[in-house]
């Protein structure tokens, strides 16, 4: 009998503080990997410097599984640093990202790897249903893939969040990118292949609560639409040409005014407004300029977006 080698699958999870949900966590994706018989999985679990016990507690799931090993990073970056750090480590033929909380259903793996296995380059979890969120959340989201797809070339799908599956193909085009601050959704759309998406509906976190506040969520959603775009420093140039073509249109009527009725003493709200709205105006475009300027800064430092201070694994 021939033996047939087994393809393998890497399952990439980033962890921020999830002692929690760690027990839940590998009994769920436990289940999912052992219904998956004909593949051979290894799961990356990066512990991105957690506080509490997290690290232990991973630690615990490499001594009892050799399917699992644990990145632990040198201090927190960020999930997605977290996730690149996976992904660089990652040696399947495809490779899954997925969130601890489970919200994303380890389940829909197995729909995503017939789809792979049917040619796509990317198979895309899309959620169909976001009830689960606040209303606030919903608007919010709905409005962040509105206008960034408006101002940038580079399509994000809509309610596609990380987790996916990629073939090893779209991983090495990932791993090719160099910029040290990342916005994974965006490098993810840009390298483009073949993509099908497969709809899923998000359940509520089994343990804990989002670790995104309302601050970081915007400084997301900034780090998404300036790394796309230039769109936001174009759209000033628009702004100042047509004020300067108000501007002219009004100094043209006051000084026709001024030789046809003569000079009158005018009042100082009219000025002080608009002395105070050009004023903002030019605030926020300065303050445009520089988020450009910063990440330019940042990028010209090269350096690495995360470090590891070890890696966990079980030789048996």
């Amino acid at each position: 009998m021939v033996n047939v080698e087994k393809r393998k699958i890497s399952i990439v999870v980033p962890f921020f503080n999830e002692e929690a949900g760690i027990d839940v966590f590998y009994q769920v994706i436990l289940k999912v990997i052992n219904s998956l018989p004909h593949y051979s999985f290894e799961v990356l679990c990066v512990d991105d410097g957690s506080t509490d016990t997290t690290l232990s507690k991973l630690i615990e799931l490499v001594n009892k599984d050799n399917r699992f090993l644990v990145l632990e990073l040198s201090r927190n970056f960020g999930k997605e640093s977290a996730l690149s750090a996976g992904l660089d480590a990652a040696t399947g033929c495809a490779v899954i990202p997925l969130d601890a909380d489970l919200q994303d259903p380890p389940e829909l793996i197995s729909s995503l790897l017939a789809e792979w296995e049917k040619g796509a380059d990317v198979v895309l979890a899309c959620r169909t249903d976001r009830q689960t969120d606040s209303l606030l959340k919903r608007l919010s989201a709905k409005a962040f893939y509105r206008t960034h797809n408006l101002l940038s070339n580079i399509e994000i799908p809509e309610d596609v969040g990380d987790f996916r599956l990629m073939d090893r193909s779209v991983v090495q085009a990932v791993k090719q990118l160099p910029e040290s601050n990342r916005f994974m959704k965006g490098l993810f759309a840009w390298v483009g292949f073949k993509s099908v998406k497969v709809g899923y509906i998000r359940a509520a976190r089994t343990e804990g609560s989002s670790r995104f506040s309302g601050r970081k969520l915007w400084n997301f959603a900034l780090d998404g639409l300036t790394s796309f775009s230039i769109a936001p420093l174009r759209v000033w140039t628009y702004i100042g040409g047509v004020g300067a073509v108000l501007t002219s249109m009004y100094a043209f009527f006051i000084i026709t005014r001024t030789l046809v009725l003569g000079v009158d003493v005018p009042g100082y709200a009219s000025l002080l407004v608009a002395v105070l709205f050009f004023g903002s105006l030019q605030l926020v475009s300065i303050g445009m300029l520089g988020e450009y300027i910063g990440r330019t800064y940042m990028e010209s430092k090269r350096r690495p977006c995360y470090l590891i201070r070890k890696v966990y694994q079980n030789e048996s």
